[in-house]
């Protein structure tokens, strides 16, 4: 069995801006998996929250050695973009392997198209108007949100898609009074979730607090051993295979959420159709799907995922599994 990792970049179609700064590009890791006469293939995306570099991702996939299964992953490595990269290419590989989709390996049911939610990014309330109204025919936008002033911004963001169902992501910006005070002006703008208002180390703060509409734990949820932590703080969890370490623990994650009576949200990094891939596995019948990652690169892989009105559809065996 041989490991092989490049990185690879995806400029992006526009500035992308979140709480905690922007970017214009896409910085990859894409993992090969080769055994015998067959691959499998993987992407992870390092993020320096969780502070994981490019190259400190690199090498934990590099010192993985030898001939390793996916249960064996979770021994070796910790939940984390390298643990994801691998995990996802030991799927494609078995399924490259057996002539089986990856869904069936699974035990899954054959999976169809879902809906995704499309990312506005951070800016003055009179460009993310201007999103707004360019992308109002879209069925359901994200708006990422996180500072002090973010009222104006959600205004005009209803005012440029009246139409669209709306979540907000705050990425941890707000504190427990900002919410407060934003949180009676949500229902009245058709909000219909919150991800991650408070930073995730402070989060207690939210017991008690009213929720006039439902939040989502992001950054406070990475695998099944966060779930102890969010209850009574959260109504849903947003599963992303770089936090989970891939499509086997964001499938055991999924399943011990619903059980403890979590809705279920399936996002993603910034990153290719590579990427988001596995995770249309995860997303379906979520409450909520975010993976359009593909939709807000300028160049995405060969084999790209197919979106239309119908939403995201799993993949073609060309990308994966």
């Amino acid at each position: 069995m041989r490991i092989e990792v490049t990185r690879d970049v995806f400029p992006l179609a526009q500035v992308f801006t979140i709480s905690r700064g922007s970017r214009t590009q896409a910085e990859v890791l894409t993992v090969r998996i080769t055994d015998g006469g067959h691959s499998g293939w993987g992407e992870c995306v390092p993020y320096a929250r969780y502070d994981e570099t490019l190259d400190s991702v690199t090498a934990q996939i590099e010192g993985v050695q030898g001939t390793i299964s996916r249960a064996a992953l979770s021994e070796a490595l910790p939940a984390g973009a390298a643990r994801n990269a691998l995990d996802c290419a030991l799927w494609d590989l078995q399924a490259k392997q057996t002539g089986k989709p990856a869904w069936a390996l699974a035990g899954l049911a054959a999976p169809g198209p879902q809906i995704t939610a499309f990312t506005l990014s951070l800016d003055t309330p009179a460009n993310m108007q201007t999103q707004a109204q360019q992308n109002a025919h879209r069925p359901l936008l994200k708006i990422k949100l996180g500072t002090p002033d973010d009222m104006p911004r959600l205004e005009a963001v209803r005012a440029g898609a009246p139409k669209a169902r709306i979540i907000i992501d705050a990425n941890e910006g707000w504190s427990a009074e900002v919410y407060a005070d934003l949180a009676p002006h949500l229902r009245r703008l058709g909000v219909e979730l919150v991800e991650q208002p408070l930073p995730a180390g402070q989060d207690d703060a939210l017991l008690g607090l009213d929720r006039p509409v439902p939040i989502c734990a992001d950054e406070s949820c990475h695998d099944r051993e966060s779930l102890a932590a969010l209850k009574g703080k959260y109504d849903l969890i947003n599963i992303k295979l770089d936090k989970t370490g891939g499509l086997t623990e964001a499938l055991a994650l999924r399943a011990a959420g619903l059980a403890q009576g979590y809705g279920v949200m399936v996002g993603c990094m910034v990153g290719s159709s590579l990427a988001m891939a596995p995770a249309t596995y995860v997303a379906q019948g979520a409450a909520f799907t975010d993976l359009d990652g593909p939709l807000l690169l300028a160049q995405d892989r060969a084999e790209a995922l197919k979106f239309d009105d119908a939403g995201v559809h799993p993949p073609e065996t060309a990308l994966w599994g």
